[in-house]
């Protein structure tokens, strides 16, 4: 089974990225040693802000019909919200913007499981609200969501790894229901 995982966050030093990486290793350590991963960088497809003008004029920049490629050569995908104002970041609303324009449906029906994690106590809720609305009409098959606040308790930095088993137990039932079949697959 083939995986597109990324932080939607163009922070180098992400807790959204930790989280992505911590989730891929209990994918690969507890459920799918064979799992191939591709994890994404987002800082890899920065382009010019979205605009109708811009559009017309140049055409959909390159990294953003790669990026939806990504999407669509992956069996499932697995992303980790930062919470900007209440919202996505930039970088990652300006890279929806430009796929939505290729197609509307930019999810392309694959299996999504969504992640936050914020230092404060909601835990992404807003951002992963918003989310969990927007899904549906832009082409995901959502499996749930998870949101992990007061990040600096929740975290080990040096061991890499989630401290509460209640989160730890809630990413592994998120994994598990992002890989489980779709109705009318069988499950090899």
């Amino acid at each position: 089974m083939k995986f597109l995982a990324f932080a939607a966050s163009n922070n180098k030093a992400s807790i959204n990225r930790a989280l992505i990486d911590y989730a891929v290793v209990r994918l690969r350590n507890t459920m799918m040693p064979d799992a191939a991963v591709t994890v994404v960088d987002l800082n890899d497809y920065e382009m010019p802000i979205y605009s109708i003008d811009r559009e017309n004029a140049e055409g959909v920049p390159a990294q953003a019909q790669s990026f939806f490629e990504l999407i669509g050569d992956a069996d499932a995908i697995l992303v980790s919200f930062a919470e900007h104002n209440g919202f996505v970041t930039a970088a990652w609303k300006n890279i929806f913007d430009w796929m939505s324009r290729i197609d509307m449906k930019l999810w392309q029906e694959k299996p999504l499981a969504m992640l936050a994690a914020t230092p404060g106590g909601r835990a992404g809720g807003n951002v992963l609200g918003s989310q969990k609305l927007l899904a549906p009409h832009f082409g995901a098959d959502l499996r749930g969501t998870h949101g992990i606040g007061k990040w600096p308790e929740a975290w080990d930095p040096d061991r890499a790894m989630l401290t509460r088993e209640t989160d730890i137990d809630a990413i592994d039932s998120l994994l598990r229901n992002l890989i489980a079949p779709t109705r009318g697959e069988s499950a090899e």
